[in-house]
Formats: structure tokens, C-alpha cells, sequence
């Protein structure tokens, strides 16, 4: 039997919701770098008219920034699992790491989530 086997699973369970978490902003971040795209093309023959060069360049940075948030997120991910592995093995009690990364990349992802519905609400009534 594993020492403290339990919490070296639940320990993998939480690394893996991470990844599997960071892998769907990352997604998220191609579909809006994609999204941004299909406006573009599609702008000019639904109204006639196209989208602003501040809108296209606001799209791809919000894509863009939802990958490389989506790739810290598994760099985060990968470091606390290693931390809380030895942890876990060590004989001492430690303090846990507290929620301030949590929190900051939450806050992080409801601005990018916000920014992203305000420029789709602009660019959509805009081709209408």
C-alpha cells in the first residue's frame, strides 16, 4: 500500500482538472482567434460593410490571450502538483498555499470573459 494514497489521488484528480480546465480556455481562445475571422468574412456580405481594424486586432489579442492563459494555467497546474507530491511524503505539516493564484486567474478570466462579450455585442450589431 501507497502511503497517503488518497491524498496522492486527490492530488492527481485536482492536476487533472487544471489541465483539463486550461485545455478548454485554450480552445476557447482558438474559436474566438477563428470566430474573429468568420466576422470578418462573413461582415462584408451579411451588411454590406466590414469590422474596424481596432476590432479585428482586439479579437486576435483576446484569443491570443486566452492561449497563453490556458498554457499558464498547466505551467501552474504541473508546479503546485509537484509541491503538494512532496508535501504529501514529507512528515512535517505544512501550511496550504492559500487561493490568491486561484482568485487571480478567475478575476483574469471574468475581464477577458467580459471584454470578449462587449466586442461581440459591438461586432454583431455592428454587421446588422
Amino acid at each position: 500500500m501507497i502511503r497517503g494514497y488518497s491524498d496522492h489521488a486527490a492530488n492527481e484528480r485536482t492536476f487533472l482538472a487544471w489541465v483539463r480546465t486550461a485545455i478548454a480556455v485554450m480552445a476557447f481562445g482558438f474559436l474566438v482567434e477563428k470566430f474573429d475571422l468568420f466576422l470578418e468574412l462573413a461582415a462584408p456580405s451579411l451588411a454590406g460593410r466590414t469590422l474596424s481594424p481596432p476590432g479585428q486586432t482586439f479579437g486576435n489579442i483576446a484569443g491570443l490571450a486566452l492561449i497563453v492563459l490556458g498554457t499558464a494555467m498547466v505551467v501552474l497546474a504541473a508546479v503546485r502538483f509537484l509541491i503538494t507530491a512532496k508535501q504529501i511524503d514529507s512528515p512535517e505539516q505544512v501550511a496550504g498555499p492559500g487561493a490568491r493564484i486561484d482568485v487571480a486567474l478567475a478575476v483574469l478570466l471574468a475581464l477577458l470573459g467580459c471584454a470578449l462579450l462587449v466586442y461581440l455585442t459591438h461586432a454583431l450589431v455592428a454587421t446588422r
